[in-house]
């Protein structure tokens, strides 16, 4: 029987311990991953010290991982006959990125990302364009694309149009720390806010959000972000308009200011990471004072778990961003969130991993580490532990 090492979450704060695994084989529309490299997500330290949502141990958890497609089950496209528009896998062959679905699985362990094989529905993964991107730079992928993508969806915010192409863009900085800068997209009259714009999914939900902006179809007129003043160059270059600093004391009512400036009206918000109050604070002034030009409710998407005290207010609709739990519903999800936007937009050059990844050590045994120094905060980059070459 084949074998392979896993690190093994024993019970509920524990570290993880190195564990040889007897290794799976794939079973209907599955893929059986080598794993190359695993990015760490908040989510992935609370799940090893708290034991959210795990129901049994020991078990094998994490979410982002790169690596080369092994085996494959029945009902894998494989583009011999398929459409050549979707995903394909051929064993030995094709390299993806892919997040995985230990969760859903009831933290199956053999679906966990944290090991040197895991199984993966096809419909998670997306194949990697061409050989010019390093493993560590695709590990970071899924899951900074995936939220804020079910954000938008779960708002109500149209798709980008499968007709439109946008060409790739290198926007230049045109705002200062201040957040002043031009008005963009005249004809549109609204602005997309993603506050945490620094952060994995934040840069991610800049740079989808770019591309709706983009969109002649669509109503947005600009992206406006907030993120730490050392942070503000990069996030423009991802696509932002704005630039506003969440640690000014003044930040909603200039976010407030410069949408009357530019024209526009504030009724999405992505919260990536950070607190809820701001961004209530500033849709609340838009569906005070513009009632004339909101006509819907507004929405703010939630990264991080809403808490228990969060203040309701009418007009404005607060939703937990995570994707169904109705496995059709979710694998459906997925394969437009990874297998149709993202492989598209790699392969036209319309989105780039972001922010930069940063390997914290090699091998199963690095991770540990590395989610503990993801707990003491990190801003603008992503921590990678390298499984093999």
């Amino acid at each position: 029987m084949a074998t392979h090492l896993a690190a093994v979450s024993p019970a509920k704060g524990l570290s993880f311990e190195l564990q040889t695994r007897p290794t799976p084989k794939p079973g209907p529309s599955e893929l059986l991953i080598a794993v190359k490299c695993v990015a760490l997500n908040p989510a992935d330290a609370i799940m090893r010290d708290q034991g959210l949502m795990i129901p049994t141990y020991p078990t094998v958890i994490g979410f982002d991982m790169s690596g080369l497609v092994l085996e494959i089950g029945d009902n894998v496209p494989t583009g011999d006959t398929d459409d050549d528009s979707g995903p394909s896998f051929q064993p030995g062959i094709t390299r993806v990125a892919a997040y995985a679905v230990s969760v859903w699985k009831y933290c199956d362990p053999d679906y966990g990302a944290f090991q040197e094989r895991c199984l993966i529905p096809w419909q998670h993964a997306v194949p990697i364009p061409g050989s010019g991107m390093t493993w560590s730079e695709a590990a970071t992928l899924p899951v900074a694309v995936e939220v804020p993508l079910s954000a938008w969806d779960a708002m109500g915010i149209p798709r980008v149009g499968d007709a439109f192409v946008s060409a790739p863009v290198s926007i230049s900085s045109t705002t200062d720390t201040n957040g002043s800068g031009q008005k963009t997209n005249t004809g549109k009259h609204e602005a997309l806010l993603i506050w945490g714009a620094s952060s994995s999914v934040g840069t991610m939900g800049v740079q989808t959000a770019r591309l709706l902006r983009d969109d002649p179809n669509s109503s947005f007129a600009a992206v406006y972000a907030t993120a730490g003043s050392l942070n503000h160059n990069y996030v423009h270059s991802l696509g932002a308009d704005r630039v506003f600093d969440y640690n000014d004391s003044q930040v909603v009512a200039a976010i407030v200011s410069a949408a009357k400036e530019d024209g526009v009206v504030i009724r999405y918000c992505f919260l990536a990471t950070g607190d809820l109050a701001p961004c209530q604070a500033v849709l609340k002034k838009f569906f005070e004072h513009d009632k004339a030009s909101i006509t819907k409710t507004s929405k703010i998407a939630s990264a991080p778990p809403l808490p228990p005290n969060a203040k309701e207010m009418n007009g404005l609709e607060t939703i937990f961003v995570f994707p169904s739990v109705v496995e059709a519903e979710r694998l459906e999800q997925f394969r437009y969130w990874l297998g149709t936007f993202l492989k598209s937009n790699l392969i036209k050059g319309n989105i780039r991993p972001s922010p930069e990844p940063n390997v914290v050590g090699k091998g199963l045994g690095a991770i540990n580490a590395g989610l503990d120094k993801l707990l003491l905060g990190v801003s603008c980059t992503k921590l990678i532990v390298e499984l093999t070459d």
